[in-house]
């Protein structure tokens, strides 16, 4: 094994001399989301020094940021930090205090945590509950966490000695230094800075020999959300010399099944919302509102009036209503995308990954505004259904959540559902997610289904708008029975052998596009971020590269801490 005596700290003065201030720690962890905070406690319990560094004002990520209906799959597959969380969340709900606008008898949990009240676990829940939970990690963990502090991305952000990240700088000129470093942002920026291997897109299928990875207009789940069969894309019905409507792309006859490319599933703002008066915030109309943004979903529900008569008296969030309504503790929702005209901002998100601070602020402001014109479209506008109408404009954003965000009850957390995805040690695939392929080093599971939103609208060769991208698959090997949570492999959070031999990635880590989407869910990254906290102390403890790390005292460390490895 390559042993490390970490003299090389003290260059960092000398290569990022004349910086304003200087940290270190041990363990410098990048990031806001949940696997931030479980790397530096770990790291922490393990007897070495971390400090968060998080671009972010809010840490949490989409565990504070709406997030609240959480993708489980299999409530078995998470032990460890992960578990106590989600049993921190039941505990705060036993406190009477924590129920002003709804009593607590009076709450059940539905969907996928259906089932779930009175357990010692509690998987649904406020914003503001996840936000205090994490708050009270931050204090009784004694965590060091520099808030809004940005990596500089200008090329000249991170320095190097040998193949190891000796530091970093942030754009306001301080610089951490450290002998380990986890990224645990949704972009994968600093491992994009360190040089190492990435990947943003869809894989062909023939990359890995998957079947769901590339595109997909005729996978499983590809008929959801989606429109109406005979949906017109042209800005005046039938002439096409009359231009595209906003966001659709041209019919491409050179395109196949299969196919990689470039584009990234969609982004939106997890809403949480309330039809409590003295809460509510209703829904405004944005300054620049163009009502030809919204022309495909007028389309889209007159088709739905006439070829569903049935709907007419439906009152509740099922039939032909465009918004999946998960209600959370306190009459909040978690309110998330749903068919073919929704919160999903489909193809404006591509950039992100890779766009500038000051193009991903664009972008952002660009969801938002889309997304607030929509709801006030549903709620508001006479060319929707009155029925329909008269259901949106009860609900409304929250007063009390989300003070620090955007105004008016609107987040400032973006649904980074996937961006950068690291090209590791071990590629995490469609063969894992399914049963085809184990794992010889398994350090935390995967249980959701593989699923991708949708990443693009176009016109059909019949002339109709249709959306691409979404998967929703949950079929073992066999075809028929669903898949049962399968292992991560320690290999798919370190990089390459050569490439940076002290950097972990336990969010934007090792995977194809469709395992990504298996594996994209924030009980998964809290596990992950324990696992990267635990491999960062024994790393310095042996003085190894992290890919030489021995997998046998890490198996051992993580079983002791009651990390869930495999399912028996």
């Amino acid at each position: 094994m390559k042993k490390h005596i970490f003299t090389f700290i003290s260059l960092a003065g000398l290569l990022l001399s004349g910086c304003d201030s200087s940290e270190y720690a041990d363990v410098v962890i990048y990031g806001s989301s949940p696997a931030a905070f479980t790397a530096a406690i770990k790291a922490r319990e393990l007897g070495k020094s971390a400090i968060i560094v998080s671009p972010e004002t809010r840490m949490g990520g989409l565990t504070t940021g709406g997030l609240g209906q959480t993708d489980i799959g299999n409530k078995r597959a998470f032990g460890g930090l992960a578990l106590q969380f989600y049993r921190d969340i039941a505990a705060y709900y036993k406190n009477d205090a924590s129920w002003k606008w709804q009593a607590r008898e009076d709450y059940l949990p539905d969907g996928q945590c259906a089932g779930t009240k009175g357990s010692d676990s509690m998987w649904t829940f406020e914003p503001s509950a996840a936000l205090n939970v994490l708050n009270d990690w931050e204090r009784k963990h004694s965590l060091v966490i520099r808030r809004g502090e940005k990596l500089d991305r200008s090329g000249k952000g991170v320095e190097s000695v040998n193949g190891r990240i000796v530091a970093f700088k942030t754009t306001d000129g301080k610089v951490y230094r450290g002998k380990v470093f986890i990224d645990a942002t949704y972009e994968g920026d600093l491992m994009a800075a360190a040089g190492v291997t990435y990947f943003v897109g869809r894989e062909a299928n023939s990359v890995y020999g998957e079947t769901v990875s590339g595109n997909a207009p005729y996978a499983r789940g590809a008929k959801n959300h989606n429109f109406e069969a005979g949906v017109d894309p042209y800005v005046v019905k039938g002439d096409p010399s009359s231009g595209l409507l906003p966001n659709v792309e041209p019919y491409n006859p050179n395109e196949k099944v299969g196919d990689g490319d470039k584009r990234v599933q969609a982004y939106c703002f997890r809403m949480c919302l309330t039809d409590v008066p003295e809460n509510r915030i209703p829904f405004a109309k944005p300054t620049g509102y163009n009502e030809l943004d919204y022309e495909l979903l007028f389309r889209n529900l007159e088709l739905q009036e006439k070829n569903h008569p049935e709907w007419a008296n439906e009152t509740r969030f099922v039939y032909g209503y465009p918004w999946i309504h998960s209600m959370m503790p306190n009459r909040k929702t978690d309110a998330n995308n749903r068919l073919g005209f929704s919160t999903d901002f489909i193809g404006r998100n591509w950039e992100w990954p890779e766009a500038s601070y000051e193009r991903r602020e664009e972008i952002l402001k660009e969801h938002l505004d889309y997304q607030r014109g929509l709801m006030w479209t549903l709620a508001y506008h006479p060319r929707v259904p009155e029925r329909l109408r008269k259901v949106y404009s009860q609900w409304g954003t929250c007063k009390d959540e989300f003070g620090d965000g955007l105004g008016n009850g609107w987040q400032s957390q973006l649904y980074v559902r996937e961006a950068r995805r690291l090209v590791g040690d071990y590629v995490m695939t469609e063969h894992n997610c399914r049963g085809t392929k184990s794992v010889s080093r398994p350090i935390a599971m995967g249980a959701y289904g593989m699923d991708s939103h949708h990443v693009r609208r176009h016109v059909t060769a019949e002339g109709f708008v249709r959306n691409e991208g979404n998967v929703e698959d949950y079929v073992a090997a066999d075809g028929k029975t669903r898949f049962a949570p399968y292992s991560i492999d320690y290999g798919a959070i370190v990089p390459k052998k050569g490439e940076c031999s002290n950097l972990l990635v336990p969010v934007c880590l090792s995977a194809s596009h469709i395992a990504f989407g298996s594996i994209r869910m924030e009980p998964v990254f809290f596990a992950l971020g324990q696992v990267a906290g635990t491999a960062a102390a024994q790393m310095i403890d042996l003085g190894c590269d992290v890919q030489d790390l021995p997998y046998a005292p890490l198996r051992q460390q993580l079983l002791a801490d009651g990390q869930v490895l495999e399912l028996k």
